[in-house]
């Protein structure tokens, strides 16, 4: 019989008879990893445990502790969800039920509407097959058994994905339920110990708004009770600090009908905070070596015809208008514009790099279903750079990016990253070579600029690749942020070029780069990651003034006057209420100090300070407190 060479982590080499399972080397093994295996890779392709191995190779067994173990954890328990579906509602039909970042979902095609009562009624189902403890076992089918399958089991969505691969698919049986996957999956139900079914949603099928609406269904799912609870806590907290209930609370911004849905009204607060964000933005930029530019919210449709947009962007752009017998439509990017000032004149090889930025706003279709608060909105301003470079000055320009964008993040509480690679997708334009070039550079600057990262492959914007930077918020939770995109097709596109040093035309390269998104998304994300109570150099308000009684008034004026001289942003509270009640309204309104004024501190020349969630700070003379509110502005402290 022949026998498969398989390598061990610690290069320890075993042979084994061909058709052994990954069960089969777990019992030898034994220990910790014998109940905490999942599934097993073997050459980087992944198997179920009990799938006989045909192949030899280096073995790593996978745990829920690694991204696809999750995956797998996840999308086990969506068929699980599924099954139970099955069970409360026989008339059910299922179409997609992939694994998501935190947890799994099942998009389910049913008359009637799922309700919140119903879920404890799934839930109820899951625990029944989760005990039951059965085995998922694969089976390989061909197409015309498959269709077969399905149609018998009057699964329409399946069908029809079985009929677009046109390929043989595999399936997996779990008690009386039959799915259409690809696994792997677990070895079976009763590792899905611990789950909550966390919401109903609408989704279209495939998508697409002309297909029928499915219901959704999102839950969460561990191997160990205390990680559910610790992710249920942190739901709780993410409510609190939603970003669309607290810019109504604290009057930030809103979005209203008369506008659309998905465009944002700044209302006087927000557009301070936004105000100090473009101003601290535009300071390190300009210190970094970049010069401004600005750019049309309109172009002609051949502008977009050139760039490529009109071929790979267009159903994310609004219909044209005419002007003068030339159709135009809204920008949904800046850098066609850019392209065209470089290309307004002659360049020369000892000028470059150019480093050009702009706070650009743009316009973007989005689904109304996709639309959420500041998070996806339709009109967002991006904080746009494009580099146009040498070759030879590529990888010294990606890593500055790299280190700048870090740094400018790290600013505003952002220290907790997760960076990756984004390599070329299916459709993309430009030669082959360029994107090989393209990606060894942005590489080359990670490394140089020893950042950790993972390889995100396929997930490259269209004409090129790039590097993508998540930032992690202060409970956990991740959101993309900054994009460095490495681009040789627009300059091509646009046929701008320098003279080199053997006076002979060359093209640049472009580096695009958005830093913090959009003011927009980046906004929400702020709110969120301090709950509202922004660090003393970004409140709308730094300090409110609180005399205790009418006879404190006039001294309570001169303190603030005083304040507001020395560029402290305050407020006085001279209503006829309790001090109780003002301490709470400012407290409410995270405001980050209050200054209590009495007979005591009018008699001492000082004032009593509280801080936000901490209280009491004791008394200090007033110009004493004034420089440490200037220090901590000044230092954008984040405490």
């Amino acid at each position: 019989m022949a026998e498969l060479q398989i390598t061990f982590p610690d290069g320890r080499v075993q042979n084994y008879p061909q058709g052994t399972t990954a069960l089969d080397i777990l019992k030898e093994i034994g220990g910790r990893l014998k109940k905490e295996a999942l599934a097993v890779k073997i050459n980087d392709h992944l198997y179920d445990l009990s799938q006989p191995l045909t192949e030899g190779g280096t073995i790593e067994f996978i745990t829920f502790d690694s991204k696809e173990g999750k995956e797998i954890f996840w999308h086990s328990s969506a068929h699980i969800m599924a099954h139970a579906v099955k069970e409360v509602f026989p008339q059910a039909k299922f179409a997609f039920g992939p694994p998501v970042e935190e947890g799994f979902y099942y998009d389910i095609g049913l008359e009637q509407s799922i309700t919140p009562d119903d879920l404890e009624k799934i839930e109820a189902k899951m625990l029944e097959i989760v005990k039951s403890g059965r085995p998922f076992e694969r089976m390989e089918l061909s197409v015309d058994e498959a269709l077969k399958l399905f149609k018998e089991r009057n699964e329409d969505f399946k069908v029809e994905q079985i009929e677009r691969l046109g390929e043989p698919p595999s399936v997996y049986k779990e008690g009386g339920f039959i799915d259409l996957c690809r696994g792997p999956h677990l070895p079976s139900t009763a590792f899905v110990k611990y789950f909550k079914l966390l919401s109903i949603a609408g989704a279209y099928w495939l998508g697409d708004e002309k297909n029928p609406m499915l219901q959704r269904i999102y839950g969460i799912s561990f191997p160990k009770k205390q990680k559910l609870e610790d992710y249920l806590h942190r739901l709780e907290e993410a409510k609190k600090r939603d970003h669309r209930r607290l810019g109504r609370e604290l009057d930030l911004f809103s979005i209203q009908e008369e506008t659309g849905p998905g465009l944002v009204l700044w209302h006087p607060k927000g557009a301070f905070i936004r105000h100090k964000i473009e101003e601290f933005w535009k300071e390190r930029h300009l210190a970094d070596g970049y010069d401004f530019v600005n750019s049309p919210h309109i172009a002609r449709k051949s502008l977009w015809n050139t760039s490529g947009h009109l071929d790979f962007f267009s159903e994310n752009m609004y219909s044209p208008m005419e002007v003068d017998e030339q159709e135009y439509l809204v920008k949904p990017m800046n850098c066609p514009f850019h392209l065209l000032i470089y290309k307004s004149k002659t360049r020369s090889y000892r000028d470059l790099p150019y480093r050009w930025a702009e706070l650009g706003t743009v316009y973007r279709y989005e689904r109304s279903g996709v639309l959420h608060g500041l998070m996806r909105v339709r009109g967002f301003t991006q904080d746009d750079a494009h580099i146009f470079c040498r070759p030879d000055q590529l990888d010294d320009e990606v890593m500055r990016l790299i280190e700048f964008s870090t740094g400018m993040l790290s600013a505003f509480g952002f220290d907790d990253i997760d960076v990756y690679l984004s390599t070329r997708p299916e459709k993309y334009v430009g030669a082959l070579e360029n994107w090989e070039r393209a990606t060894e550079a942005l590489r080359n600057g990670l490394e140089k600029a020893g950042v950790a990262y993972e390889i995100d492959p396929g997930e490259g914007g269209f004409y090129g690749p790039k590097i993508d930077i998540k930032i992690r918020d202060s409970i956990g939770r991740s959101w993309q942020c900054s994009t460095i995109q490495v681009d040789f097709n627009e300059p091509e596109r646009f046929d701008i070029s320098y003279i080199g040093r053997d006076g002979e035309k060359h093209q640049p390269i472009m580096i695009h780069r958005a830093l913090l998104g959009s003011l927009e998304r980046f906004f929400g994300v702020l709110i969120e990651h301090y709950a509202g109570a922004f660090p003393v150099w970004l409140a709308p308000v730094q300090v409110h003034v609180i005399p205790i009684t009418d006879k404190q008034h006039e001294h309570a004026h001169h303190v603030h006057e005083k304040l507001v001289q020395n560029n402290i942003r305050s407020v006085l509270d001279d209503r006829s209420e309790k001090v109780g009640y003002k301490i709470r309204e400012a407290e409410t309104q995270k405001i980050p100090y209050m200054l209590i004024l009495g007979d005591k501190e009018i008699e001492s020349n000082t004032v009593s300070v509280r801080k936000r969630r901490e209280g009491d700070q004791g008394s200090f003379e007033l110009s004493a407190f004034i420089q440490m509110i200037r220090d901590k502005a000044n230092e954008k402290s984040l405490s």
